[in-house]
């Protein structure tokens, strides 16, 4: 049995980060699935890994972590000579990572989730789609690629020109959004949609996106 255990469905955006870490780093584990619909997530023993009854769970041996980038964070160093290294330059260059780290976290994520949750998980349970809380995160959304494309005109990636979890972490909200009406969000602006075109392209991602299908 591998040492890491992820609890969780791939189709979780907070699971999905942390799937394509582990496959950034090419990490061996094993994904327990979690009944979401029958709300294993919400009583024990999941509740012994995370007390919030959230996805993901995560185990490293006798190491019991939750919040998805959190242990993204963990993955990249303490297993830093694996794989993908995620970093680039000097103690400066790492400060930006850490930046657009938290870009990703406070300014990008509530709007892009609240996307992802209206136009692409929604519709998915026959649930309708609020137009108005779409249109009001839209225009979030985009003010904030504003910024972003500003950034990638100057850089490959967010945080430098290497990948790193500063790219990474907004992988599995883009996707989703790439099926719906808000991929024009990304496609109007030339540098935002370069970036995207290749951290949705890396081989690590094809490997969740694979289990997504199984």
């Amino acid at each position: 049995m591998a040492p890491i255990r992820v609890h969780g469905t791939p189709f979780s955006t907070a699971v999905g980060r942390v799937l394509a870490t582990l496959y950034e780093k090419e990490l061996e584990f094993e994904l327990v699935a979690v009944d979401m619909k029958a709300g294993e997530h919400k009583k024990e023993p999941f509740l012994s890994i995370n007390p919030f009854g959230q996805v993901p769970g995560f185990e490293d041996g006798d190491l019991k972590l939750f919040e998805s980038r959190a242990i993204t964070k963990y993955l990249a160093q303490e297993y830093a000579d694996k794989g993908t290294q995620f970093k680039c330059g000097d103690s400066k260059t790492a400060a930006i990572i850490g930046v657009w780290m938290e870009v990703e976290a406070h300014q990008f994520d509530p709007a892009a989730a609240k996307l992802t949750w209206e136009l692409a998980i929604k519709p998915r349970y026959g649930l309708n789609t609020d137009t108005a809380i779409v249109e009001e995160h839209e225009a979030k959304l985009a003010k904030v690629l504003d910024v972003y494309e500003i950034r990638l005109a100057q850089s490959k990636y967010l945080g430098c020109d290497c990948f790193t979890l500063a790219d990474l972490h907004h992988l599995p909200n883009i996707q989703y959004l790439l099926g719906t009406q808000a991929k024009k969000l990304f496609d109007s602006r030339p540098h935002v949609s370069a970036w995207v075109d290749a951290i949705t392209a890396r081989p690590a991602w094809s490997k969740v996106l694979a289990l997504q299908k199984q």
